[in-house]
Parts: structure tokens; sequence; C-alpha cells
């Protein structure tokens, strides 16, 4: 039910119409702005005498479709404590509606964002010697929603940091460092501009690093735009990196083009009670939808990560390795890759491998 749920929300719920209102002639209000909490639009529905409420209760069915496939796949989550996703697509236009991924990580506290981006052998890259894990944290910074436009013309977007949040996904990364016998953490930052809500991320950072000192585990941290140079000019330095929200978004789209695109990049989502194993590059290409042109290889790698957080490691090892296989023969390659292997055929290539 959760994939089928999550597949029909990333459907818009309204078409475009032709007429409304506005392209009739009527003025928009700009002198008041309508009420918006948590990036929901607030509105009054007034059902109104004889039909109205018949027919207003039609627009609330529409209206509340979305929301309530959404709810389902929430609740389902909820009850298995693990789940595997697709991409959910959030529109850019301010009528759309507001983003389901960021939703699912905030509501179930799912916080740390692990990314993995390592060079692969028969797939080789401008850079043949990348191995990095992008740690970021999934639930505050400037994805908290809480924008607004003060006057016409005036937008305040509020970026929220806590050090509670910070200490948490801090220490994340370096417990991950060590389960993972990596060698360095890295934190990623602009506390030379945003100097307290950065600054706060970059002290417990190193608050945190202190701790940790007498593992061995190299510690440093670096400005985000700095770090976007050194990736593509020397990867090799990066081993573990932690960092809020936005940069890594922006961090692993680089990650995923150092290794060979979004379709080879596994990842999931973490949190106290949940997990959530999705593709780490979060793109949900319209582009090629009903194809059958993906590259379904970050899927399945994430699910063979699924598969050992559920400890069934000798599973996850041998669809993982079957995965690898069919990517180092270069033989069946998808669009992406350089060939011209369908969805389907990469798919068939890994069963064969298996058995």
């Amino acid at each position: 039910m959760l994939r089928s749920a999550l597949a029909s929300a990333a459907r818009p719920v309204l078409n475009a119409r032709t007429a409304t209102t506005l392209s009739a002639g009527f003025p928009r209000v700009t002198q008041r702005l309508p009420t918006k909490y948590g990036g929901v639009y607030t509105v009054t529905l007034i059902p109104g005498d004889g039909i109205g409420n018949e027919i207003t209760d039609s627009v609330k069915e529409i209206f509340e479709y979305g929301e309530e496939l959404f709810k389902q796949a929430m609740e389902s989550l909820r009850r298995n404590r693990v789940g595997l996703k697709g991409i959910l697509f959030t529109p850019i236009s301010q009528s759309g509606h507001i983003s389901w991924n960021v939703a699912m990580r905030q509501q179930l506290d799912i916080y740390a964002s692990v990314v993995l981006c390592k060079s692969l052998p028969g797939f080789p890259t401008r850079h043949n010697n990348v191995d990095f894990a992008i740690i970021r944290e999934n639930t505050e910074g400037e994805y908290s929603g809480l924008e607004h436009q003060s006057y016409p013309g005036v937008v305040e977007s509020l970026k929220v940091s806590t050090r509670a949040k910070a200490e948490r996904i801090c220490r994340f990364a370096f417990d991950f460092a060590l389960k993972n016998n990596r060698k360095k953490v890295t934190c990623v930052h602009k506390a030379n501009i945003m100097k307290l809500g950065d600054g706060l991320f970059l002290n417990t950072f190193r608050r945190v690093a202190e701790d940790y000192k007498t593992t061995g585990i190299e510690f440093n941290d670096m400005i985000v735009d700095n770090t976007s140079m050194q990736l593509v000019a020397r990867p090799s330095q990066f081993d573990v990196m932690v960092m809020p929200n936005l940069y890594g978004a922006i961090v692993s789209n680089i990650g995923a083009a150092l290794v060979g695109g979004p379709g080879i990049v596994p990842g999931c989502n973490v949190g106290r009670e949940y997990a959530l194993f999705e593709p780490g590059c979060r793109h949900v290409a319209k582009d090629i939808m009903g194809t059958n042109r993906a590259n379904p290889a970050a899927m399945i790698l994430s699910a063979t990560m699924m598969l050992r957080h559920l400890g069934l490691d000798h599973l996850a090892n041998s669809i993982a390795s079957a995965t690898f296989d069919v990517i180092n023969a270069g033989k069946v390659r998808t669009a992406d890759m350089g060939g011209s292997a369908t969805t389907s055929e990469f798919t068939a290539a890994v069963i064969k491998n298996l058995s």
C-alpha cells in the first residue's frame, strides 16, 4: 500500500484550468496577503444554503484527495517503521502542494539523510577514486517551511537552527564513521556569513568532535562554496561529510555527478524509530517517466541498504553484488550511462546474475 499511495500522491491533485476569475479580469488581492501557516494556505469555507453544502463538499473532497493518499502512506509507515520510497514531485509554483518528502521527514523525525557516493570500476568518470558519505540534517534549516510575504515584493524566509538537532546529526556522523571504518568527518557550513545559524552548527560540531578524539577519527570544517570547488577538483580528500539541510541537497547532486549521475547513488533517511530508503539524489526525472528508460540501480541499491537495516545481510550482499556486476560488465547500460538498455533489461540482467 505504501508504494501505491506514494505513487499516487506524487500526482498533482488538480489540473490547470483554462479560465479563472483572474483571467476574467478580477484584480488580485495585493494589499493583504492570504494567511499561510507552515507553507499551507488557510481559507474560510462558507457552504451557503440550498445546494451550497453539497457542492462545497465536492470541492473539499477533491482538495483532500491527495492529502488522504499521503495520510495512508504515513499510517502504513508508522505501522511498519521501515519503508522503500521513490522521490515525490514537489511543484515550484506557489499554488502547488507542500513537499510530501519534507513532510514525511519532519512528521516522523527522520532526521539523518545518508547518501553514498562511490566510483564504480565498470563506469569510469573523470575521477576514479571517489568514496564519501554525505550526512545531511533532514528536519530544519531552510526546509522548515516558515516563509511569508510581509509586504508585496518583500519575502521573509526563516532558517531554523537548534543546538539539539545540530548535536544529534553531528554525533550520527561520527558514529557512522566509526561503524563503517571511515577516517575523517568534515563539517560543511557558511558560518562566515550566517554567524548565528551556521555558527551554532559549526561550534556544536567542534564540541562534539572533541568527544571523539580518542577514536582516532580526524575532523575539519569547510565553507560550502569552497566545498563545492574542492569536490570537483579533489574529491578524494572527503570521507564523511556532515551539513545542514540545504547544503546537503546541493552537495549530494555534485556527488552524484562525480560518480555517474543520480541513477547509481543510493541513500536512506534514518530516525530513532523509522527508516525510509530512497535514491540518494532526489530527482523525479519526469522527462523520461513512462518510457522504460530509467536507471533502477540507485533504487535497487537503496533497497539493499534496507535489507541490511533489517538484518538480512546475506540477501543484501547478493543483490548488491549482482547489481554491481551488471554495471561493471558494461554490457547492459541505460541511457544515462551511455547505453540503450531499458529499465526492464537492466532488471533482468541483475536477476540473471542472482541465479
